[in-house]
């Protein structure tokens, strides 16, 4: 055997070894239920003294592959929602009291949204307009006073003296991230898409017309409570690396200690309909990708959590299931290109020098759940200004910290081509998350390969032949690529004696006999990357 193969028992043990020193924290979800709330997905939210205001979203799950069902009108959330969770408690408003551009905007999904202070911020989102005629991204900005507005509801009143609009074409975004960076709001990333989804394309059937943004927008607000003024600054754009969307933006408190966000993964890559495995750093000096590190879990837009110890200068955010093209198989990661809902529970971890890993947590989420659902935070909660919560300021053993809402509840992990509108729903299931501090007992299993630089990627997997191998390298390196059995037995080995430093692709067209599973090695100094291949 070549000096050069770690036997999967022995890779597995290193990976144990690794893990059981970094366990910061332990997560644990209690599931609630409160009185009147139903199922709703891809939503916005702002919140005061405990009490929730829930803005759009969809009322049904997976949107179906048939343009004439895709995204229609009987699933728009055309009420305003007040949720007490400690209260169990809720509340509706209609919409139907709205103008029109105000009202079909608010019943959009995937808006960008944020809120600062009382007041919560709406742009663009995705939806019927009965007034245009056709499916639009919306170009508003629409601004709801909170307090107010959850009072009216409580209170049965009318809704409309609360809520301001504005119309601007540059804020004609869907599936992006509206941000905070000191003063300066960032929209990351996005599209406007305007028609029926169609996945035939464009030019087949009903036409649709999709942008990308591929693009961080900048801008201030002058609100003085009654007009609304957008500043806006020179945009960023970079269509390699911005071209996401439907993915997480987080915002991070930097190793320099200065506030920045992280777009973690995003959907679709320009020249293939694969995440990103890739994440970009933004701050308000510009942006980088972040270099060594691939995310392989949580790919979609799901309920995420930011927490920073300052004591340790640790970033870490936490991402709860949804949709990834990988997931995890007893410590050998499992690409598939169809991309499934996952149940995974992950963490991402930047250290003080920069350099980031991910982790998977032992405990997952209690169905594949997850994508499109929100974390809201309790505002009690000591946070930095931009939303990262203060891990050293939470003392207790255990701290309830917020909570999870809503989301896509998936029958299986691959529903997209067989979608009837019955496999999957809008969940309606809250979860109260549980932040268990200083004395963490489970194991957070790193994925080494998130942090070796390699970025192997095998495709197709599940395959029937001419197996493709993708990989970079920082440096030029011997290379040794080993392909086994289920029980580490070599089947075939390739040796690289001196490769360049930069991106590789291999294919191998070999027959394996009747093996159904395949593991892929590959080894480059002292990086080693394994993967999981499915043999049809």
């Amino acid at each position: 055997m070549s000096r050069f193969i770690f036997p999967i028992f022995l890779v597995l043990v290193m990976v144990l070894t690794i893990k059981a020193q970094d366990t910061p924290f332990d997560i644990q979800l209690t599931p609630i239920q409160v009185e009147g709330v139903g199922g709703l997905q891809a939503f916005a939210f702002g919140q005061h003294e405990g009490k929730w205001l829930i803005v759009g979203g969809r009322l049904d799950g997976l949107h179906r592959r048939q343009p004439f069902a895709s995204f229609d009108i009987a699933g728009h959330n055309t009420q305003l929602i007040v949720v007490d969770p400690s209260g169990n408690q809720s509340w509706t408003a209609s919409l139907n009291v709205l103008p029109a551009s105000i009202k079909e905007q608010l019943s959009a999904t995937n808006m960008e949204f944020y809120q600062e202070g009382d007041v919560l911020y709406l742009i663009g989102g995705y939806g019927y307009s009965a007034t245009a005629g056709d499916h639009i991204t919306y170009p508003n900005l629409t601004a709801i006073n909170i307090p107010q507005t959850i009072q009216a509801i409580q209170n049965d009143l009318s809704i409309l003296p609360f809520i301001r609009q504005i119309k601007d074409d540059k804020l004609a975004v869907t599936g992006g991230y509206l941000q905070k960076i000191y003063d300066t709001y960032y929209l990351v990333g996005g599209q406007k898409f305007i028609g029926r989804y169609n996945p035939m394309g464009p030019n087949n059937g009903p036409g649709f017309i999709q942008e990308y943004t591929n693009a961080i927008r900048k801008f201030t607000f002058e609100d003085d409570g009654t007009t609304i003024k957008i500043i806006h600054q020179a945009e960023i754009y970079d269509r390699a690396q911005l071209h996401r969307r439907d993915y997480n933006v987080a915002p991070q408190i930097m190793p320099n200690g200065r506030e920045g966000l992280t777009a973690f993964s995003g959907v679709f890559q320009e020249n293939v309909d694969l995440p990103f495995l890739t994440c970009v750093n933004i701050d308000s000096d510009g942006y980088a990708v972040q270099a060594g590190f691939n995310q392989y879990y949580n790919h979609y837009h799901c309920a995420h959590i930011p927490l920073y110890s300052a004591k340790d200068n640790e970033m870490h955010t936490l991402f709860f299931g949804g949709i990834a093209q990988y997931y995890d198989d007893y410590g050998l990661l499992v690409k598939d290109d169809n991309v499934p809902f996952v149940n995974t529970i992950a963490r991402v971890t930047r250290q003080s020098d920069g350099s980031m890993a991910e982790y998977k947590l032992p405990v997952t989420m209690p169905a594949l759940l997850g994508a499109g659902s929100e974390f809201i935070p309790r505002q009690d909660i000591s946070s930095y200004e931009n939303g990262v919560l203060k891990l050293d300021e939470v003392d207790q053993d255990t701290t309830m910290i917020g909570y999870i809402y809503g989301g896509i509840s998936s029958s299986a992990p691959n529903i997209f081509f067989t979608n009837t509108g019955t496999q999957s729903q809008a969940s309606s299931q809250i979860f109260k998350v549980f932040l268990i501090k200083n004395s963490p007992t489970s194991v957070h299993d790193v994925n080494i390969q998130s942090k070796n630089g390699l970025g192997m990627v095998i495709y197709p997997n599940p395959s029937d032949e001419n197996i493709n191998v993708s990989f970079d390298l920082p440096a030029a390196s011997v290379v040794t690529l080993t392909i086994m059995d289920v029980d580490g037995k070599v089947l075939k080995e390739y040796d690289w004696e001196n490769l360049s430093s930069g991106a590789h692709h291999y294919t191998t067209s070999e027959v394996f006999g009747n093996h159904k599973v395949l593991i892929f090695q590959l080894h480059s100094g002292d990086k080693v990357s394994i993967q999981k291949v499915v043999v049809r």
